[in-house]
């Protein structure tokens, strides 16, 4: 839906029905679904098939909504989390271990704060946190060689205090790491960080996306092909458990760490 508006794709994206089917998306309300034989079950387990069996880890309401918030962001692909907070922790701990450090903005929600200063910092990864003004000089100053991403939030809550997301994309690229950008006040609807030069964009949609204080949730949106991750095969292996080597160690040899594209 790239050639439409914002507004089109905020009622229209992620979902389009089929004759017969629901005009809106419809709830799923399961947590479990059902296949015919065990085989069937296998393939979904070995990657080798396409579909739903748990809803912890995949949902057709959660996939069609967090393809529409991917739509409205330009981004490729994205996925719905129980929070803001769970979404900032996964971007970050699927990038980072023990004994990696990260450049974060000193402007940034106070959770948020909290989870890379003390909660991350508990589980060997440091932090140095700069000003979301700082020169390229001193964000460069920051970095180290153990660097493995880079975290702004787009309007601060509570300060609103506006990052330089393209100057902050800039630094993190030229250290080959990606630049998170948490985007919950804008909203897609005000700002794009990918437009911008993100890598991974994230949410609380608890906040402007719910806008009835009713829903708690988070959501992590990506632009496609990162660029700047793990430069050797080595690095990508340790991303995949062993039985799903064979497909997710492939997928992301060839699309989301490969340094050529």
């Amino acid at each position: 839906m790239n050639e439409y508006r914002i507004g089109t794709k905020c009622v229209q994206g992620g979902y389009t029905p089929g004759n017969g089917e629901p005009r809106q998306i419809p709830i799923v309300q399961s947590t479990t679904f059902k296949y015919a034989t065990s085989e069937d079950m296998g393939k979904l387990f070995d990657l080798e098939a396409s579909g739903y069996f748990y809803s912890r880890l995949q949902n057709p309401t959660n996939d069609m909504v967090a393809a529409k918030i991917a739509e409205m962001e330009g981004g490729t692909a994205a996925m719905l989390t129980s929070s803001g907070q769970a979404a900032n922790f996964y971007a970050m701990f699927n990038i980072c271990e023990c004994g990696d450090h990260i450049v974060a903005s000193s402007s940034i929600y106070g959770g948020t704060f909290n989870l890379i200063a003390v909660t991350m910092a508990k589980m060997g990864i440091t932090a140095t946190f700069v000003s979301p003004d700082a020169t390229e000089e001193e964000l460069n100053a920051a970095f180290r060689p153990n660097t493995k991403l880079m975290f702004g939030e787009t309007i601060a809550n509570p300060a609103l205090t506006v990052l330089d997301i393209e100057l902050f994309a800039k630094v993190a690229h030229e250290h080959g790491v990606p630049l998170i950008v948490y985007n919950t006040f804008p909203t897609p609807v005000n700002c794009r960080p990918i437009e911008w030069g993100a890598d991974i964009v994230t949410h609380s949609t608890t906040k402007y996306m719910d806008g009835h204080a009713t829903c708690v949730g988070g959501c992590i949106g990506g632009a496609g092909c990162l660029t700047h991750g793990p430069k050797d095969k080595g690095e990508v292996d340790k991303y995949g458990h062993e039985a799903y080597e064979k497909t997710i160690t492939a997928a992301l040899a060839e699309c989301a760490y490969d340094t050529e594209k």
